[in-house]
C-alpha cells in the first residue's frame, strides 16, 4: 500500500512538473509573440510618422519659402520667422513707455503753459476757435478735436488737464507692466493725448507729437478688441500694425534725409555736424566733446546718416535679413543721436517703430521658456489653419478697410516727398493718421540764446546803479558756467521754444511777453518752468528785460578779458563772452517799454562763451 501511494505521489508530481513546464513554454511563447507584435506595431508607427513628416515637410516647403529663396523646414521645437506675437509685446511696451513720458511731461508742465493762468491760456484759445466757427460746436470740434470742449466754459481747465494726464499715465503704466493691451485702452491713450496735442498750440507744434499719435494708431489696429492676454490665440498681430509700422519707418527715414538735402547746403558738403552739436536747441554734456572732434569724423558721421536715411530704407521691402539690417542701423543712428543732444522722445520713438522690423524668431531669446513654448503652439496652430488662431471675417474685413484708408492717406504724403520743397512735420487730415516727417532741415552756424533778467531798480537806464539778476532755465544754456543737461527722452517745452525765440524777433513769439508779465508778479505756476527765480524770496522785480547772446562752446585755447556784470563773473580766467543786443527792452510791471540800451559786456565762461 505504501509503495502504491509513493508511486501515485510520484506520478502526480511528474504530472505537475510537466504541466508547469507546459505553462512556462506557453507563457514564453506568448511573450515572444507579443514582443514580435509590438515590434511590428512600432515599426509601422515609425514608418507612418516618417511618411507623414516627409509629406508635411514637402507641403510646407512647397507652400512657403524664405524671402532669400531657401525652403523653410518647420520643426515643432523651433520658432520660425515671420510671425509677430512677441514683436507686438515688445512694441506695445516700448510705445507705452513713450506715452508714459509724454503724459508725465503734460502733467508737470501743461498747467503753466496752457492752463487757467498759463502763458497761452487754453480758455482764450478755445474761445477764439468758437469765434472763428461762429459758435458752431461741430465746427469747433473739427477745427480742434479734443475732449476739452466738454470743460466749457473752460474756467477750470487745470483740473481737466491734470485728469487727462493722470489717466493717460495710469493706462500707459498698465500696458508697460502687462505687455498687452486691447483696442479700448489703445484708443483711450490715443484720444487723451490727441486731446492735448490738438489744442497745445506752439508748445505741441513739433513732429514727435504727430509721430506718437500715428504710432499709437498702428498699435490700435494690431491688438485684440477686449482681451488683455499677451498671447491671445484668436487675435494674432495684424499685417496693418507690422507693415504699417515699417511703412512709417520708411517715411520717417526718407523724410528726414530728404529734408536735410533740400534744406541746407552743408548736408551736401557733409559739414553740418561741424556746427550741429553747438547750435542745437538743447545740447548735453557729450555734445561739447563731440564738437571738438576732427572735421573728418564729422564728415563720416554725416555720410553715415545719409546712408541710413536715404539708401537703407529701400531694404524694408526686401528679405528678412535686409529688413533687420535697416532697422538695426536706424536704431544705432538714433542711439548716437540720443548721446549727442536732447531731442525730446523723438529718437526713442523712432527706435520703438524700428522694433517692428524684427519677428518672433529674433525676439525669442529675450522671453521666458513658457512664452517660447506658447509661440511654438501658436505657430503650429497657424500652420494647420486652426480656427483657434483665425480672427474671423469681421476682423479680416476691418483690416482690409484700414489698409485701404492708410494707402489713400499716404498718397499726398508720397507726393509731398517728391516736391523740391516738401512740407515736413504736418498732416493732410485733422486726425493725424498719416503724416509727413523731417528733422534738421537746416543747421545754424552760430548759436543765439535769449537771457531773461529782472531788477528792483526804479531807473533801469542808470547802468551804474542797476543790478540785473538772471532767471535760470532747467536745460537751456544761459549761465556760461552752467553744465549742459541730459534729459532725453524727457522734454522741457519752454526751454525748447526759447531757442526758437533767439532766432527771431519777439513779435513772432508773443508768449515771451506773457512770460515776462508772469515774472513781474512772481507767478507761481510760471516759475515752476524755471530752474531758478532770483526773486523767489523777495519782492517781484520792477523791470524785466530779454537780451540776445551768441553762445559758443569753449576751447582750451580761449583767453579772457573780463568785467563784472549782473550776470555774474566766473573764476579762473577761462573764456571771454559778450552780449550782442537787446531782444526786448526792459518792461516795467505796467508793461511800458523803457528806452534804454544794453552795453556790451565781457564775462567768464566754463563751457560756453558769448561772442560778438
Amino acid at each position: 500500500m505504501e509503495e502504491k501511494a509513493r508511486k501515485k505521489e510520484g506520478e502526480e508530481e511528474e504530472a505537475i512538473t510537466k504541466e508547469g513546464k507546459k505553462e512556462k513554454a506557453i507563457k514564453k511563447k506568448g511573450e515572444k509573440e507579443r514582443e514580435e507584435e509590438e515590434g511590428e506595431e512600432e515599426k509601422e508607427r515609425e514608418k507612418e510618422e516618417g511618411e507623414g513628416e516627409k509629406e508635411r515637410e514637402k507641403e510646407e516647403g512647397e507652400g512657403e519659402k524664405e524671402n532669400g529663396g531657401e525652403e523653410i523646414i518647420y520643426d515643432d521645437k523651433i520658432i520660425y520667422p515671420n510671425t509677430h506675437w512677441l514683436t507686438r509685446i515688445v512694441y506695445l511696451r516700448s510705445l507705452c513707455l513713450i506715452y508714459l513720458i509724454a503724459f508725465l511731461i503734460a502733467y508737470n508742465q501743461n498747467k503753466a503753459l496752457i492752463g487757467d493762468r498759463g502763458l497761452l491760456p487754453l480758455q482764450l484759445h478755445l474761445q477764439a476757435i468758437v469765434n472763428v466757427t461762429k459758435g458752431s460746436t461741430v465746427g469747433g470740434f473739427v477745427a480742434a478735436p479734443t475732449l476739452l470742449w466738454l470743460a466749457e466754459p473752460w474756467s477750470e481747465i487745470n483740473v481737466w488737464l491734470d485728469n487727462i494726464a493722470v489717466f493717460g499715465l495710469s493706462l500707459a503704466v498698465t500696458v508697460c507692466v502687462l505687455g498687452s493691451s486691447n483696442m479700448f485702452i489703445m484708443f483711450t491713450l490715443w484720444g487723451l493725448y490727441f486731446s492735448i496735442v490738438s489744442v497745445g498750440q506752439v508748445w505741441y507744434a513739433f513732429g514727435w507729437e504727430s509721430l506718437l499719435l500715428e504710432s499709437g494708431l498702428l498699435a490700435l489696429w494690431g491688438v485684440p478688441l477686449l482681451s488683455l492676454s499677451p498671447l491671445p490665440p484668436h487675435s494674432p498681430p495684424t499685417p496693418v500694425m507690422v507693415w504699417g509700422g515699417r511703412w512709417l519707418g520708411v517715411r520717417l527715414a526718407l523724410g528726414s534725409g530728404l529734408a536735410k538735402l533740400r534744406g541746407d547746403w552743408c548736408w551736401w558738403s557733409l559739414t553740418c555736424m561741424c556746427y550741429h552739436y553747438e547750435t542745437q536747441p538743447l545740447p548735453n554734456p557729450i555734445s561739447y566733446y563731440l564738437h571738438q572732434l576732427p572735421t573728418i569724423i564729422h564728415i563720416l558721421l554725416t555720410l553715415g546718416s545719409h546712408i541710413v536715411e536715404l539708401l537703407l530704407p529701400l531694404l524694408s521691402f526686401m528679405s528678412r535679413d535686409l529688413r533687420m539690417l535697416f532697422a538695426t542701423s536706424q536704431i544705432i543712428l538714433q542711439l548716437i543721436t540720443v548721446l549727442t543732444g536732447n531731442v525730446s522722445f523723438l529718437n526713442w520713438l523712432t527706435i520703438a517703430i524700428s522694433l517692428l522690423y524684427f519677428d518672433d524668431k529674433a525676439y525669442a531669446k529675450i522671453f521666458s521658456l513658457q512664452s517660447q513654448k506658447e509661440i511654438l503652439r501658436l505657430q503650429k496652430l497657424a500652420r494647420e489653419n486652426s480656427p483657434l488662431v483665425d480672427p474671423g471675417n469681421v476682423r479680416h474685413t476691418c483690416n482690409k478697410m484700414i489698409t485701404i484708408m492708410i494707402t489713400v492717406l499716404s498718397l499726398p504724403v508720397i507726393i509731398n516727398l517728391l516736391f523740391a520743397s516738401p512740407v515736413i512735420n504736418t498732416s493732410f487730415e485733422p486726425f493725424r493718421i498719416v503724416n509727413t516727417y523731417g528733422a534738421l532741415g537746416s543747421v545754424n552756424r552760430e548759436r543765439t540764446d535769449v537771457v531773461l533778467e529782472g531788477t528792483h531798480s526804479r531807473d533801469p537806464k542808470d547802468s551804474s546803479s542797476t543790478v540785473w539778476l538772471e532767471y535760470e532755465f532747467k536745460c537751456k544754456p544761459s549761465r556760461p558756467r552752467q553744465t549742459p543737461c541730459f534729459i532725453s527722452p524727457y522734454h522741457h517745452r519752454l526751454d525748447w521754444l526759447m531757442w526758437f525765440a533767439g532766432l527771431q524777433s519777439f513779435e513772432q513769439h508773443p508768449w515771451l511777453l506773457h512770460l515776462a508779465g508772469k515774472l513781474l508778479i512772481n507767478d507761481e505756476e510760471a516759475t515752476t518752468l524755471l530752474e531758478h527765480n532770483p526773486f523767489i524770496n523777495t519782492k517781484p522785480p520792477l523791470f524785466i528785460r530779454a537780451t540776445k547772446y551768441n553762445y559758443k562752446f569753449a576751447t582750451t585755447t580761449t583767453t579772457t578779458t573780463t568785467t563784472t556784470t549782473g550776470r555774474g563773473g566766473g573764476g579762473g580766467g577761462e573764456d571771454c563772452v559778450a552780449n550782442v543786443g537787446e531782444m526786448v527792452p526792459p518792461q516795467c510791471c505796467q508793461g511800458r517799454p523803457c528806452n534804454t540800451s544794453t552795453t556790451p559786456v565781457l564775462q567768464k565762461s566754463r563751457k560756453y562763451d558769448l561772442v560778438v
